[in-house]
């Protein structure tokens, strides 16, 4: 019985679609592994955008880190997560994504970035580098199987 069960297993483990390390993931699965967006992650799933930023794109996201979201003021994250501010956490996350596929090269080439939310994010080159409305990019072209993620240091917000 105990050589059966083995025998199971390995049938299972061996059948089981295996992914490499390195191949490439959704924007979603991208973001879980990267470990510094837990907060982005977590307001995702909240505002119910799991299967958007999972579906096949392409899309280009402006992925605030846990430290841009630290940088509001406190109580802010807490608050947008309750259900009854659902409207205005997909309004915020949605103001981050832009649909199609602008890699750095694309973005440093324009000066405004229309996003899903409807409103166009701001572009500024500088020496001082590229900002994105109030937000500086800090991580680019970071492929995903349906888009690109730039890693940027601040939440941006759409004008009320």
């Amino acid at each position: 019985m105990k050589k059966f069960l083995c025998l199971c297993a390995a049938v299972v483990l061996m059948a089981a679609p295996v992914r490499a390390a390195d191949e490439p993931k959704s924007i979603v699965e991208t973001a879980v592994a990267a470990g510094q967006f837990k907060t982005l992650v977590a307001a995702v799933k909240a505002a119910g955008l799991v299967d958007a930023l999972s579906g096949k794109g392409p899309l280009t996201v402006f992925a605030p880190t846990d430290e841009a979201f630290a940088k509001l003021p406190k109580g802010t994250v807490e608050s947008l997560l309750k259900p009854e501010n659902k409207d205005k956490l997909v309004a915020i996350l949605t103001y981050h994504v832009a649909a199609g596929s602008y890699p750095a090269a694309a973005v440093v080439k324009t000066d405004s970035v229309k996003t899903l939310q409807g409103q166009s994010i701001a572009v500024k080159v500088s020496d001082a580098g590229v900002m994105v409305d109030n937000a500086k990019v800090v991580a680019t072209d970071i492929k995903c199987t349906n888009g690109i993620i730039h890693v940027i240091d601040s939440v941006i917000l759409p004008k009320e």
